[in-house]
């Protein structure tokens, strides 16, 4: 299955990295699969209810800056994530030619949308009536005093000279 986006060739590569900044990387190709997985090992790698994951040929990905550490999750699959600050980044088979970023990792998440949902047995049942849930703004709930003092550490979406 192939995304349908208006002149991918001309997109501008896509960008991503962990959340402290030390793991960069640049997609040199559009992603041809784009998927959400409900499956336990993702619930379990992530700490939520799915992932999410734009998929390249291996020799679309490079590292700007740093490189995952690997876990193993199965005997066909291994994942990347950043090892200062845990943000999981990759999932790759590894008999195949092809690797997944995952879209929270991008810097522009919204560059990409989900074409399948897979292991959609263990997906949560009250995920299809989250749209129904109320919604609150961080600074509703935590309040002018503490937003007022709130300090984003997170890295930039963007690519800096720095870590």
């Amino acid at each position: 299955m192939t995304q349908s986006v208006p002149n991918a060739e001309m997109a501008p590569p896509l960008t991503g990295g962990c959340q402290c900044g030390a793991m960069r990387y640049t997609l040199l190709d559009f992603p041809d699969h784009v998927s959400v997985c409900y499956c336990r090992m993702c619930q379990k790698a992530s700490g939520g209810p799915f992932m999410a994951f734009a998929r390249v040929k291996a020799s679309a990905l490079r590292w700007t800056r740093g490189a995952p550490s690997l876990f193993a999750s199965s005997n066909l699959v291994e994942r990347g994530f950043c090892s200062r600050c845990g943000t999981p980044l990759t999932y790759r088979f590894i008999e195949r030619g092809n690797v997944s970023v995952t879209i929270g990792s991008l810097d522009d998440p919204e560059s990409v949308r989900p074409q399948m949902q897979y292991g959609v047995e263990t997906a949560p049942p009250w995920l299809s009536s989250i749209g129904a849930v109320p919604r609150c703004r961080p600074e509703d709930f935590i309040g002018p005093e503490l937003m007022a003092r709130f300090i984003n550490y997170q890295h930039p979406d963007r690519d800096t000279d720095g870590g």
